[in-house]
């Protein structure tokens, strides 16, 4: 069962024996709103809004939440999601796939409403199909693989969905970089495994940008929502980087990235790499 509740009613997803109302999950509608409001923003503005992005950090575990962009913010005259966001066609839908990114590295379930993954131009009307004849147009191809290879990641990496629940699941890397408007965060499994994820919320690349990682070794690429093959720039990290043995952010290692613009990156150490950086 899964509540839509907007009054922050507590203990929603908590046992009834416990005092709570006993739903499996529940909409996280304070995410939702502050990320719609965030990339409503021009992006040049955002650096002194960076807590829209962060905030629900503080509270994702007090409930069994999930992260839903649902039919309601695409009626009523809210405007479709491209037109939720500023800046030309390249802009909006390179902004997209930062946006569904973060959504689903982002602790807690997903609920994605239908159109929305190819890029619908028009408001959902009960009455009429989906824009299907947008799929004709590259910037509307190109999300819906980016959304097709987002799901192939979720479903393949146990720490995107396997303690959605718990704070063991989720670590801060870097969440003030207000001026820069990036965040860093890793994802955690059951058994320790971690993803390393990474967010530009501006159109402006930082080729030399330094993270801080737990272990030493070769990052892998996983995901890149600026490559080529989703209408992105093509910038990027040649697949992946090795760490460097140069304490950051609290963490005993560090990798040099290559930061796209508007754009996420998953990395992933990969087991029995060399402890020693290569040059």
């Amino acid at each position: 069962s899964i509540a839509e509740e907007s009054t922050a009613w507590p203990m929603i997803t908590w046992p009834a024996y416990a005092g709570g109302l006993g739903f499996n999950l529940k909409w996280n509608m304070g995410w939702m709103h502050d990320m719609l409001d965030y990339f409503a923003m021009d992006p040049w503005f955002r650096q002194f809004h960076q807590q829209r992005v962060t905030f629900s950090i503080w509270y994702a575990f007090s409930e069994n939440f999930m992260l839903a962009l649902s039919h309601d913010e695409v009626v009523h005259g809210k405007s479709p999601m491209p037109g939720k966001i500023p800046g030309d066609e390249w802009q909006k839908f390179a902004s997209l796939r930062c946006l569904y990114g973060y959504m689903f590295c982002h602790p807690g379930k997903k609920t994605l409403f239908m159109g929305m993954e190819f890029g619908q131009t028009s408001e959902w009307n009960v009455w009429d199909d989906l824009d299907w004849h947008l799929m004709q147009y590259p910037s509307h191809q190109t999300l819906k693989l980016f959304m097709q290879d987002l799901h192939k990641l979720y479903k393949s990496q146990p720490a995107l969905y396997e303690v959605d629940f718990k704070l063991e699941g989720f670590q801060w890397i870097e969440c003030d970089d207000n001026r820069n408007s990036v965040i860093s965060f890793l994802r955690k499994a059951a058994d320790g495994s971690f993803l390393v994820v990474v967010c530009n919320f501006t159109p402006v690349l930082h080729a030399s940008y330094r993270i801080g990682v737990p272990e030493p070794g070769f990052y892998a690429e996983l995901l890149n929502s600026d490559a080529q093959q989703y209408n992105g720039s093509g910038t990027g990290n040649l697949g992946g980087k090795w760490s460097e043995d140069w304490g950051c952010h609290g963490f005993p290692y560090s990798l040099y990235l290559c930061v796209p613009p508007l754009a996420i990156l998953v990395l992933q150490l990969q087991p029995e790499t060399p402890a020693i950086a290569e040059g």
